[in-house]
Protein backbone atom coordinates (compact mmCIF):
# COMPACT_ATOMS: atom_id res chain seq x y z
CA UNK A 1 0.00 0.00 0.00
CA UNK A 2 1.52 3.63 -1.13
CA UNK A 3 1.78 6.01 1.75
CA UNK A 4 0.77 9.22 0.68
CA UNK A 5 2.97 12.40 1.60
CA UNK A 6 1.08 15.31 3.84
CA UNK A 7 0.19 18.34 2.03
CA UNK A 8 2.45 21.04 1.18
CA UNK A 9 2.77 22.99 4.59
CA UNK A 10 1.13 26.52 4.84
CA UNK A 11 3.86 28.79 5.56
CA UNK A 12 7.26 27.74 3.44
CA UNK A 13 8.93 30.82 4.16
CA UNK A 14 9.90 32.75 7.43
CA UNK A 15 8.03 35.68 8.47
CA UNK A 16 9.52 38.73 6.59
CA UNK A 17 12.37 39.76 9.80
CA UNK A 18 12.94 43.77 8.65
CA UNK A 19 10.85 46.17 6.66
CA UNK A 20 8.76 43.93 4.94
CA UNK A 21 11.03 41.51 3.10
CA UNK A 22 11.33 38.04 3.71
CA UNK A 23 14.71 36.38 4.85
CA UNK A 24 14.06 33.50 2.54
CA UNK A 25 14.72 31.26 4.53
CA UNK A 26 12.55 27.74 4.56
CA UNK A 27 10.55 27.11 7.21
CA UNK A 28 11.07 23.66 9.05
CA UNK A 29 8.27 22.32 8.17
CA UNK A 30 8.90 22.87 4.79
CA UNK A 31 11.84 21.27 4.90
CA UNK A 32 10.93 18.09 6.59
CA UNK A 33 8.32 17.95 3.80
CA UNK A 34 10.97 18.80 1.14
CA UNK A 35 12.95 15.76 2.57
CA UNK A 36 10.33 13.50 2.56
CA UNK A 37 9.47 13.88 -0.99
CA UNK A 38 13.24 13.20 -1.70
CA UNK A 39 13.08 10.37 0.16
CA UNK A 40 9.58 9.35 -1.74
CA UNK A 41 11.36 10.33 -5.47
CA UNK A 42 14.71 8.36 -4.25
CA UNK A 43 12.99 4.94 -3.63
CA UNK A 44 10.55 4.80 -6.16
CA UNK A 45 10.80 2.37 -9.58
CA UNK A 46 12.57 4.07 -12.30
CA UNK A 47 11.09 2.85 -15.85
CA UNK A 48 14.49 2.57 -17.76
CA UNK A 49 13.32 0.81 -21.15
CA UNK A 50 9.90 -0.36 -22.14
CA UNK A 51 9.54 -1.69 -25.99
CA UNK A 52 6.02 -2.44 -27.55
CA UNK A 53 5.06 -5.03 -30.38
CA UNK A 54 1.76 -4.99 -32.43
CA UNK A 55 0.28 -7.25 -35.33
CA UNK A 56 2.62 -9.68 -34.85
CA UNK A 57 2.27 -12.92 -36.31
CA UNK A 58 5.78 -14.94 -35.41
CA UNK A 59 7.96 -15.26 -32.53
CA UNK A 60 10.22 -12.71 -31.33
CA UNK A 61 14.23 -13.57 -31.21
CA UNK A 62 15.58 -12.96 -27.51
CA UNK A 63 16.40 -8.91 -27.92
CA UNK A 64 17.93 -6.45 -25.22
CA UNK A 65 15.71 -3.57 -23.97
CA UNK A 66 17.96 -0.63 -24.85
CA UNK A 67 19.79 0.16 -22.28
CA UNK A 68 23.37 2.11 -22.60
CA UNK A 69 24.57 0.16 -19.47
CA UNK A 70 22.76 -1.72 -16.61
CA UNK A 71 24.06 -1.46 -13.10
CA UNK A 72 23.82 -4.34 -10.24
CA UNK A 73 20.97 -4.59 -9.24
CA UNK A 74 17.27 -5.37 -8.28
CA UNK A 75 14.70 -4.92 -11.57
CA UNK A 76 10.95 -5.57 -12.23
CA UNK A 77 10.60 -6.94 -15.76
CA UNK A 78 6.96 -6.90 -16.72
CA UNK A 79 4.88 -8.12 -19.93
CA UNK A 80 1.37 -7.21 -20.63
CA UNK A 81 0.04 -9.31 -24.07
CA UNK A 82 -3.04 -9.51 -25.97
CA UNK A 83 -4.42 -12.05 -28.79
CA UNK A 84 -5.77 -9.18 -31.56
CA UNK A 85 -6.86 -12.35 -34.20
CA UNK A 86 -7.44 -15.55 -33.31
CA UNK A 87 -6.26 -18.28 -35.53
CA UNK A 88 -8.65 -20.08 -37.02
CA UNK A 89 -7.65 -23.38 -35.27
CA UNK A 90 -5.53 -23.22 -32.26
CA UNK A 91 -2.67 -20.70 -30.72
CA UNK A 92 0.02 -20.08 -27.87
CA UNK A 93 2.01 -17.04 -27.10
CA UNK A 94 4.61 -17.17 -24.21
CA UNK A 95 6.95 -14.52 -23.43
CA UNK A 96 10.48 -15.10 -21.98
CA UNK A 97 12.76 -12.31 -20.27
CA UNK A 98 16.80 -13.43 -19.60
CA UNK A 99 19.38 -11.60 -17.88
CA UNK A 100 22.54 -12.49 -15.82
CA UNK A 101 23.36 -13.49 -12.37
CA UNK A 102 26.50 -14.85 -12.43
CA UNK A 103 25.07 -17.81 -14.88
CA UNK A 104 22.42 -17.05 -17.90
CA UNK A 105 18.43 -17.07 -16.54
CA UNK A 106 15.26 -16.94 -17.84
CA UNK A 107 11.58 -16.39 -16.86
CA UNK A 108 8.71 -16.88 -19.24
CA UNK A 109 5.06 -16.27 -18.62
CA UNK A 110 2.50 -18.98 -18.98
CA UNK A 111 1.23 -20.34 -22.07
CA UNK A 112 -1.37 -17.81 -23.44
CA UNK A 113 -3.61 -20.63 -25.30
CA UNK A 114 -7.10 -19.00 -25.37
CA UNK A 115 -7.26 -18.54 -29.27
CA UNK A 116 -9.66 -15.65 -28.59
CA UNK A 117 -9.17 -11.86 -29.44
CA UNK A 118 -10.31 -11.58 -25.32
CA UNK A 119 -7.03 -13.49 -24.34
CA UNK A 120 -4.99 -11.53 -22.23
CA UNK A 121 -1.73 -12.26 -20.53
CA UNK A 122 0.07 -10.25 -17.81
CA UNK A 123 3.31 -11.45 -15.43
CA UNK A 124 5.50 -9.56 -13.58
CA UNK A 125 9.21 -10.71 -12.27
CA UNK A 126 11.84 -8.91 -9.89
CA UNK A 127 14.97 -10.03 -11.02
CA UNK A 128 19.09 -9.33 -9.65
CA UNK A 129 20.86 -8.28 -12.82
CA UNK A 130 24.69 -8.44 -12.68
CA UNK A 131 26.69 -5.16 -13.61
CA UNK A 132 27.01 -5.04 -17.69
CA UNK A 133 24.71 -7.97 -18.67
CA UNK A 134 22.10 -7.25 -21.28
CA UNK A 135 18.61 -8.17 -19.97
CA UNK A 136 16.37 -9.73 -22.80
CA UNK A 137 12.82 -10.38 -24.18
CA UNK A 138 11.11 -13.11 -26.33
CA UNK A 139 7.97 -14.57 -27.59
CA UNK A 140 7.39 -18.06 -28.66
CA UNK A 141 4.23 -17.97 -30.96
CA UNK A 142 2.29 -21.29 -32.51
CA UNK A 143 -0.61 -20.82 -34.41
CA UNK A 144 -2.24 -22.97 -36.65
CA UNK A 145 -4.88 -23.48 -38.98
CA UNK A 146 -5.52 -21.11 -42.18
CA UNK A 147 -5.95 -17.80 -40.47
CA UNK A 148 -3.00 -17.24 -38.13
CA UNK A 149 -3.19 -15.37 -34.66
CA UNK A 150 -1.91 -12.01 -34.05
CA UNK A 151 -0.82 -10.75 -30.92
CA UNK A 152 0.18 -7.11 -29.19
CA UNK A 153 3.34 -7.18 -26.40
CA UNK A 154 4.55 -4.40 -24.39
CA UNK A 155 7.47 -5.20 -22.06
CA UNK A 156 8.80 -2.52 -19.51
CA UNK A 157 11.94 -2.56 -17.70
CA UNK A 158 12.40 -0.88 -14.30
CA UNK A 159 15.10 -0.57 -11.98
CA UNK A 160 14.10 -0.95 -8.47
CA UNK A 161 16.94 -1.10 -6.49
Amino acid sequence: MATQLAPVPEYVVEAPVTNGSITGRVTLAMRYWLLALADRVNTTPNRIASATASTQSASISATAFPLSSVLPGLYRLSMAARITRAASSSSSLIVTFGWTQAVSCTLASVAMTGNATTTVGTASFLVRVDQDSSITYATTYASSGGTTMQYRVDVVCEQVL
